[in-house]
This record gives structure tokens, C-alpha cells and sequence, in this order.
């Protein structure tokens, strides 16, 4: 059974990454990219789906000994984990050193004290846990070979074969460096170089270190933030800049229910605001190199943007379920593709050229084409921001005319008359100014409740929705309008658990409700930072600061974050771990640090 959602470590390379339990075991990673097939899916399912177990040996009716310690190796991703047994204490070192070449994960056992037992067994399972490999010998390398994938498997230690797995057993002392290398290869090629593990950890030491040498940010929980920075760099798929949700599918909102989703894919929200996140923190080279991405995805049909596209630009993402994966803890179904990449969600419009405005703010280098998309994605607006759409949460039942869409229709348009006002484009600014003004008419007359001085989830509903709390950051209206406080106090009085998080919307239960799905869901980590957000901007910056504080204890042992909280079994669920929730913690962070929250 695999571990718990937070009992899990992120190592990856900028194109893949597996998630490490604390008992040393590898129960997902997918090869080569973020979005292949895993060859370990035993996190959706059992040890009969794949896993990599590396840690001290144990009897056959006893569970795996946990890790005393573990921790990232500065401000890296190279995990170091450590047990303290009987016989003595070792580590282990797991990480992924980034390639341009074959991909590969590396271990290197090490003893520390005494002489300590030691076991590796790994079953690899192609395609999701489907398939067996053929498992071979190839000029004293073990390789693993089904259709196009081959893996080989290297190491020093004495290897052998029992139950479809391979095994060594072998004892460390102190000084003792064992190394254990897989590495990915198209099977029709020749074998991959032979691993060097001690060169490519140092190389990967050295590349994390200079990477967060880049980082201005220096306030108050400068660690929190550089995790965070390292997880979305960490979910940057190097080759084109674009940015993964998560690297993993199907981990549930829900445990037991149905709200499983394959996050292995870019979304152009979650990119957008990711992007704003990496600029105002220095860097500027992921900024790039995501515009770029950006602009070759809708490269020829700006007019028909989808709200998310394949790693390299890819537009068909279709949907499909796993019926042989059994899901994490029962929660069916195990989903691959995304069903929702081509939903209407006009708010993807706003966040987009919110995201090129504040590029062009800080000046990244001017890019004519950036500008032209900008132009036609208004000239879409104008035809198109009064439809009703499934809006920023992706729901499933009928379209609504979401007031959180409206509002960032109203961003699209402001930051494109602000970009002509600037001299660095050309367009219809007086008639773009009329609808800017028609869009904030609009919103402010259809989507506002008077009597309960709040705004709602869409025209002529009753329901509250917390993405309405980026009403005052996105500056449609100013932070002390009465408006924006009331829709504040009313989303802290009906979408807050008992622990003080927020919820994005009412769910249903046992029925279907808004979003077409029965069940619940945990407290959404996005939207509490939200919530922090705004106290902040509203002066209530003590409390803020208690509300990050109380969430940045959420995070793992690691400082990593799933994309919600469940708080009726107090634990991290969801996809992980997640950008979603990594890049609003540091805009908080930002946004106090700016308050004088922390004294200075």
C-alpha cells in the first residue's frame, strides 16, 4: 500500500520526476517525460504495479523500517535519507541528475555506522503497471525491455532474479558508497553510457546551487520560499519551457471518490502564475523560456485557446481510464489524459495577458509576436466575454456566466490598453476602453449580491466562490471598496473549515452540484493563500500572517505541498505535489514581506 501524500519526496531532472516514500521505496515515475507512461504505478495501486524499494532489510512479515531523518541536501533536490538500526545507521542518497541525454535516477547507499544490511528490490512494470518487461542480461548490465522502452539497471552490488524482481543484498560499514543506477533508453537504440553517480551528484549539487544563486527574494521565510521555487523549477519541462500542474495523475481530492485528475500537463493558468512568481523573484530565464513556449502552443489559432496543452504544445489530451490500477487507497477511476483541455474558460484570457503585461513590466525582452497574440485574444473578448463558460474550477455540469471569468476578461482588456498606452502596440483604445467599462458595468450590476454585500459565483446565483478573492489583487476594484471587504467576510463565514481554510466553492455531498460531481473535497491551499492575500490588503495584516503561518505548517517535513488539505482526516490530498499551491505560498510571502508584517 503506498504511503500517505505527504509521507512522499519530489527528485526530478526538468523533464520527469519521482516521488520517494520515507521508507525508501519509488512509487511513481514516469519515463522519459513527465506525461509517458510510469514504469513504477505503484502509488496508484500496489507492489504489483511497479515500485523501487532501497533501504534496510527486513523480515518477510514485517513492514519496511521508516527513515529517521530525511532532508533535501541544501537548497537542492537531492534527497538524503537516513535509518537508524540495530546494527547501525545508513543514507541514502536519491536524485536525478538533469540531462541532455538518457534519463537516469540515482542511489548511492552509504554507511555511517556499524554494519548495517541492506536490500535493494526493483519491479519495474511498464505502462502503468500493465506489463511485464522482459528482463535481461546485456554485456554484464541488467536491462528491462517491453515495445519501445528499454531500462537499464546498473550497480556494483551482486544482482539476482526471483518473483519477477531483482534484487541485491549487501551489508555497508562506514565509508562503504554503493551506487544503483536506472536509466531510460528507446529500446531500438544502443545502450545508454554507463552511469558515473559520484560526477553526476556533484554536477547536480553544483546546478541547484547556482540556480537559487539567482533568487532576490531574502525576507522572512526565505526557506519556504526557496522550496518553492525549487518545486516549480523542479515541474519546468526543460527542453520547452513548459510547466507541468503536477507530476503525477489521479491523486484524489477525495479519498475513495471520484475526483482523480491527470495533472501532467500545462495549464496556461497555472503557467501564467507561475511565471509571475519565478520574474518577481529573479528569474527571468524560466520567463522566457515559457513566453516562448507560450507563443509556439497557440502558435496559428490564437483565436481558439485552450486552457491547457501537452508539455511540448501538444493539443489532444484526450481522456482514458486505467481500470487495471485499483487507485490510491480504492479512489477510482485512475484517469490519464484530460477530458477538460478543451473546455471554455474565458478567465485563461486574463491570466495569460496578465502574465505578458507583467513580463513586459520588467522588462523582458520585447517579443513583436507576444504583442500581436495579446491584440487577437481582445478581439476574441469582444465577441465572446458575455458567453457563459466552465470557468476557472473546470466544472463539469452546465456552463454559467462565472463572475470570476468576467473579471478577468476586465484584466485581459486593461493590461492590452495599458500595453497600447505605453507606445508598444497598436489597437482600438477608445473602443477597448468602453469595454473595459461595459465588462465592470456588467459585473458590478449582475454578479453582486446588495443584500448580502457580496459578490457571487456567477449572474444570479446565491453561491460564494473564493476565486472572487482575486477581485482586489487583479485591481478591478480597490481593496478597501466595501464591496471586496463584504465578499471577504462572506467567504470567511461560508467557505472556511473549522481550522480556518478555505474552500474553492460549496460542494455537494452525495450529489452532483455545480461542478457536475458527487463527493466533496478537501480545503483548496491555493485559495487560503488568497484569503491571506486580501487580509493583508484590507489591513488585517496580524491576521494574514497567522493564516500563512498556520498553512505553511502544512507543508511535509520536505516543505512540499499536495493540492488541498482535508480536514476531516487532517492530511494533504490531491495531486503532489503542486504548483497551484507552491506559487501563491511565495506571492504571499511577497505580499507580507511588503506589508511590514514581519517588522521589516
Amino acid at each position: 500500500m503506498a504511503g500517505r501524500i505527504e509521507d512522499y519526496a519530489l527528485i526530478g531532472d526538468m523533464q520527469t520526476a519521482a516521488l520517494v516514500c520515507r521508507d525508501g521505496t519509488v512509487d511513481w515515475l514516469c519515463l522519459p517525460r513527465f506525461d509517458s507512461h510510469a514504469i513504477f504505478a505503484g502509488l496508484l495501486g500496489n507492489e504489483e504495479h511497479g515500485f523501487w524499494r532501497l533501504g534496510p532489510a527486513y523480515a518477510s512479515d514485517q513492514e519496511p523500517p521508516t527513515a529517521a531523518r530525511r532532508s533535501y541536501r541544501g537548497d537542492s533536490l537531492i534527497l538524503e535519507s537516513e535509518w537508524d538500526t540495530q546494527r547501525g545507521t545508513v543514507r541514502v542518497t536519491d536524485f536525478m541528475p538533469p540531462r541532455d541525454g538518457a534519463p537516469q535516477l540515482i542511489r548511492i547507499v552509504e554507511g555511517v555506522s556499524g554494519r548495517v544490511p541492506m536490500r535493494s528490490a526493483l519491479r519495474m512494470r511498464f505502462s502503468y503497471g500493465r506489463v511485464v518487461p522482459w528482463v535481461h542480461k546485456h554485456e554484464g548490465r541488467t536491462v528491462a525491455v517491453a515495445g519501445p522502452d528499454s531500462v537499464w539497471f546498473d550497480t556494483h552490488a551482486e544482482t539476482y532474479g526471483k518473483s519477477l524482481t531483482t534484487y541485491a543484498d549487501f551489508t555497508v560499514a562506514p565509508g562503504d558508497r554503493i551506487a544503483f543506477t536506472i536509466s531510460w533508453q528507446p529500446s531500438h537504440k544502443e545502450p545508454p553510457p554507463l552511469p558515473e553517480p559520484e560526477q553526476s551528484l556533484e554536477a547536480t549539487e553544483d546546478f541547484w546551487r547556482e540556480w537559487v544563486d539567482h533568487c532576490t527574494y531574502h525576507g522572512p521565510y526565505r526557506e519556504a520560499v526557496v522550496r518553492s521555487l525549487i518545486t516549480l523549477k523542479a515541474l519546468t519541462y526543460a527542453p520547452t519551457g513548459g510547466i507541468v500542474a503536477a507530476p503525477t495523475t489521479s491523486l484524489p481530492e477525495d479519498i475513495g471518490g471520484v475526483r482523480n485528475w491527470d495533472y501532467r500537463y500545462t495549464w496556461l493558468r497555472d503557467a501564467a502564475i507561475t511565471l509571475s512568481s519565478l520574474l518577481r523573484t529573479g528569474y527571468r530565464e524560466e520567463a522566457r523560456a515559457w513566453r516562448e513556449w507560450l507563443l509556439r502552443a497557440v502558435a496559428g489559432d490564437p483565436e481558439n485557446l485552450q486552457i491547457m496543452y501537452g508539455i511540448a504544445g501538444e493539443r489532444e489530451l484526450g481522456e482514458a481510464e486505467l481500470d487495471w490500477l485499483p487507485g490510491y487507497e480504492n479512489s477510482t477511476p485512475v484517469r490519464v489524459g484530460n477530458g477538460a483541455a478543451h473546455q471554455l474558460q474565458l478567465d485563461v484570457y486574463g491570466e495569460v495577458t496578465e502574465a505578458l503585461h507583467l513580463a513586459h513590466m520588467t522588462g523582458l525582452a520585447r517579443n513583436d509576436y507576444a504583442s500581436l497574440l495579446q491584440l487577437k485574444l481582445i478581439r476574441y473578448l469582444e465577441d465572446h466575454w458575455q458567453d457563459p463558460d466552465e470557468g476557472i474550477w473546470e466544472v463539469r455540469g452546465p456552463r454559467r456566466h462565472f463572475v470570476h471569468s468576467k473579471v478577468m476578461a476586465w484584466v485581459a482588456v486593461d493590461r492590452t490598453i495599458k500595453l497600447i498606452e505605453s507606445g508598444d502596440a497598436d489597437g482600438p483604445l477608445e473602443r477597448w476602453k468602453e469595454l473595459r467599462d461595459d465588462i465592470h458595468r456588467d459585473v458590478c450590476e449582475k454578479g453582486y449580491d446588495k443584500e448580502r454585500n457580496t459578490f457571487t459565483q456567477s449572474y444570479g446565483s446565491k453561491e460564494l466562490d473564493a476565486s472572487l478573492l482575486l477581485i482586489p489583487q487583479m485591481g478591478f476594484l480597490p481593496p478597501d471598496d466595501k464591496r471586496v471587504i463584504g465578499t471577504i467576510e462572506a467567504i470567511q463565514r461560508e467557505l472556511s473549515t473549522p481550522d480556518g481554510f478555505i474552500l474553492r466553492y460549496p460542494t455537494s455531498g452525495g450529489d452532483e452540484g455545480v461542478d457536475g460531481l458527487p463527493g466533496d473535497e478537501g480545503a483548496f491551499l491555493a485559495c487560503s493563500f488568497w484569503m491571506a492575500d486580501d487580509l493583508a490588503m484590507i489591513g488585517r495584516v496580524d491576521e494574514a500572517r497567522k493564516l500563512f503561518e498556520k498553512l505553511l505548517s502544512l507543508r511535509n517535513d520536505l516543505g512540499l505541498l499536495a493540492e488541498e488539505w482535508d480536514p476531516r482526516l487532517q492530511r494533504q490530498v490531491g495531486n503532489f505535489p503542486q504548483a497551484f499551491s507552491h506559487v501563491p505560498l511565495i506571492d504571499t510571502a511577497l505580499r507580507l514581506t511588503a506589508s511590514g508584517a514581519y517588522g521589516g
